[in-house]
Parts: structure tokens; C-alpha cells; sequence
């Protein structure tokens, strides 16, 4: 009798795993196809979890950082830790903190699960570009040059919900 509950329990723990790693299969695929849409038409939110500076190392943000492209439009909330060469002509920002249009963007898929985009944007201030990889994963990263500071660069997850868009 104990024979039998162990083969029942062992097989029932054997169909439950299948099916967890065919749920899990199918949650990737959808997650891969909501993100190649989100790349294609240009509307996506990073949610930023980390900072990388030249001079002050990894440091953790706090989770209401992001960046998000909507169509022709970057939206750039971004904290900066780093050397400015020039003072702001215009009041001075916190941050990489801007609303422009884009100038120049580039998108490409070197890789099988990635895809790299590069985006000019010019503010008053500053002339900035950004190079940003987006992983089927959900994760992305992101590096910015500016002509007036330091290089920095951030690591976040892609968010491609229009609910979560459409609460910015």
C-alpha cells in the first residue's frame, strides 16, 4: 500500500513539475512577444533598479527612476551621480530629468534575445545619447553620454503594460 501513495504522490509531482515548466515556457513566450511589440512601436517604460558611475561605483536606486519612450518622445527621469564640466545655463537639474524629441534613433537585434537601440536627444542644457539593451528577459540596460558629464549607466526591467504607461 505505501508502495502505491509513493509511485501516485511521485507521479502526480511529475505531471504538476511538467506543467509548471510548460506554464513557464508559455509565460516567457508571452513576455518575448509583448516586448519585441513594445520595441517595434516604440512605446516602452525602464523601471530602474541600479546605477553604475565612473567615479562613485553600484549604487541601488530607489524604484520610481525610469525611462520611457513613447513613439518620437523621450521621457528621461534618471538620477546622475558623476563630474559636470559645465554649469547649466538654465536652472540647474537633479538628474537626467527631460521630456524631448527624439533626434536620432537606431533599433537592431544582434543578438537572438536582444535588442539594441541608440537615441539622440538635445535639451537646453545638454546633447545626450543613450544606448539601451532590452533582453526577451524583461531585463535592460542603459548608457549615457552627455558632452557636459560624466558617462553613467543603469540597469532596470522593461515594463510594457500600457496600464503602467498610461500611470506616468
Amino acid at each position: 500500500m505505501n508502495k502505491r501513495i509513493c509511485m501516485g504522490l511521485l507521479m502526480v509531482s511529475m505531471l504538476m513539475s511538467c506543467a509548471t515548466q510548460q506554464e513557464r515556457a508559455e509565460r516567457a513566450a508571452q513576455r518575448q512577444l509583448a516586448i519585441k511589440e513594445a520595441v517595434e512601436k516604440r512605446l516602452w517604460c525602464i523601471d530602474i533598479t541600479s546605477m553604475h558611475t565612473m567615479r562613485y561605483g553600484m549604487k541601488a536606486v530607489t524604484p520610481d527612476f525610469y525611462l520611457e519612450l513613447r513613439n518620437d518622445t523621450l521621457r528621461s527621469y534618471l538620477p546622475y551621480l558623476g563630474q559636470a564640466y559645465q554649469a547649466p545655463m538654465m536652472s540647474p537639474s537633479q538628474g537626467l530629468n527631460f521630456e524631448e524629441p527624439v533626434l536620432r534613433y537606431q533599433q537592431s537585434k544582434k543578438k537572438e534575445h536582444q535588442y539594441e537601440i541608440l537615441i539622440n536627444v538635445k535639451t537646453k542644457e545638454d546633447a545626450y545619447v543613450y544606448w539601451i539593451d532590452i533582453y526577451d528577459s524583461g531585463e535592460a540596460s542603459i548608457r549615457v553620454r552627455s558632452n557636459n558629464r560624466d558617462p553613467i549607466s543603469f540597469d532596470g526591467h522593461i515594463s510594457v503594460s500600457l496600464q503602467s504607461l498610461a500611470v506616468r
